[in-house]
């Protein structure tokens, strides 16, 4: 495979190596344009690149040997599975809302931890898509049994989207496992753990103070940027 031009620095402009501050310590980490995260020299934290661009990746006829998947496909993937999502929700906005935000905070959590972006993305959209199927069977007792009902029916929509067996089954074991984490510890897991828990934690513990929300904080995440952004979110501000 030819060499991609965005990564030979024959093309590269000056400021394609640049500076950023670490969010954590302040110290300072250079980047080359094409570095996802590097870790901070000085606290030895995880930074993002705030300036990845991987836009290439929609045009670019060597993306699918380079990446594994070609940008275009994953984002029409993404929204195909978003769409499937909102009519299995049907007018439940709030079960809309809640898995686009767990997209939302995993996402985040992924481009610093690694882990495969399609299963995290993918799981984050249909995690609880069992969850309405859930409560017709089970009425009140409807969370114990969504990791029963959910596997099955995102199965379906993603052998419809023509997704790989491998990645189905470890989806669906992720949706399997989400609240009670029985029988898997991947990265992909351990990510849509932490963006579930960062989106449900306002509602379960609102009136948590400081130490007691400290406390939830330790004993819940499983990812270092989950739980730097669960600190960032509700110990260091005003809540």
């Amino acid at each position: 495979m030819p060499k991609c031009p965005g990564r030979d620095q024959r093309f590269w402009k000056p400021d394609d190596i640049f500076e950023v501050s670490c969010p954590e310590c302040g110290g300072q980490v250079e980047f080359w344009k094409d570095e996802p995260r590097i870790k901070c020299p000085k606290c030895k934290n995880h930074v993002a690149n705030p300036k990845l661009d991987m836009g290439c990746a929609e045009w670019c006829q060597y993306a699918k040997e380079c990446l594994g998947i070609t940008g275009k496909d994953s984002k029409i993937l993404c929204n195909s599975l978003i769409e499937e999502m909102r009519k299995v929700f049907a007018d439940d906005q709030k079960r809309i809302s809640h898995a686009l935000n767990v997209l939302k905070y995993s996402s985040m959590i992924q481009l610093v931890e690694g882990g495969d972006p399609l299963v995290v993305k993918a799981a984050a959209i249909l995690h609880d898509i069992g969850i309405h199927e859930a409560e017709k069977k089970h009425g009140s007792a409807a969370g114990n049994f969504q990791e029963i009902e959910g596997p099955p029916i995102a199965e379906a929509i993603l052998r419809k989207h023509g997704v790989d067996a491998d990645i189905i089954e470890h989806i669906c074991k992720i949706i399997a496992n989400h609240h009670s984490a029985r029988d898997i510890d991947s990265l992909e897991f351990r990510i849509i753990w932490d963006a579930d828990r960062l989106v449900n934690i306002p509602d379960e513990f609102a009136d948590a103070d400081k130490e007691k929300m400290d406390r939830i904080i330790e004993r819940t995440f499983k990812t270092t940027k989950g739980r730097q952004l669960a600190i960032e979110l509700f110990t260091q501000t005003d809540r």
